[in-house]
């Protein structure tokens, strides 16, 4: 490869990720949202609910734009500061297994439905924001909200409400039994057993 393609392939990896810094969060919502359903509608095996391509479809589109140790850390709780390095890493692996399927058993859901942004309210220096959106389809609209952070490389994902639910405090409560029946190691088997009756 010549130095010329080199440089012009890193010219466009810092444009593509300072367009990402600079990006609103709620911009970034609506990208991602729209980039996911665009993707379903136009491929038949996705709306057909092949689990594992819409796996491939989350991990790619939607995965690279969540703070997942921030997210697992949440949904863990007081007991994630006690937990070694490597319970650290298998409880982010066995969640993300979990949330990627369950956000692809949603997907297969998807038919004609549109996402709409509702009016933000958040300040330019905030570092912190709710995104709060409404999917639109047949039947009544659902809720779908989003907790974001301004990181170096833009802004993240770290919690979602469904319906008047926000998943890290869902999980938080279920996780903290697990833990108390059988530590962190407990908590890791249950997901983990979860995740291979999903597959």
């Amino acid at each position: 490869m010549s130095l010329q393609r080199i440089l012009a392939a890193l010219t466009l990896a810092m444009a593509t990720t300072l367009a990402a810094a600079q990006t609103t969060p709620d911009a970034l919502i609506k990208q991602v949202s729209t980039e996911v359903i665009d993707t379903i509608k136009a491929d038949k095996a996705l709306q057909s609910g092949d689990v594992s391509k819409i796996i491939t479809l989350v991990d790619t589109k939607v995965m690279p734009h969540v703070n997942f140790q921030r997210m697992t850390a949440s949904a863990v709780g007081r007991n994630w500061r006690t937990a070694t390095p490597e319970q650290q890493k298998r409880l982010q692996d066995e969640f993300k297994t979990l949330l990627v399927r369950t956000y692809a058993g949603a997907l297969t859901q998807v038919k004609d439905q549109t996402v709409q942004l509702k009016p933000m309210r958040a300040a330019a220096e905030d570092t912190e924001v709710v995104v709060r959106t409404e999917v639109k389809g047949k039947g009544e609209p659902i809720q779908l909200d989003y907790r974001l952070e301004k990181a170096d490389a833009g802004w993240k994902i770290y919690d979602v409400n469904v319906l008047g639910v926000w998943l890290v405090e869902q999980y938080r409560n279920q996780f903290t039994q697990d833990i108390n029946a059988g530590g962190i190691d407990g908590l890791i088997g249950k997901l983990a057993e979860r995740n291979k009756t999903k597959s």
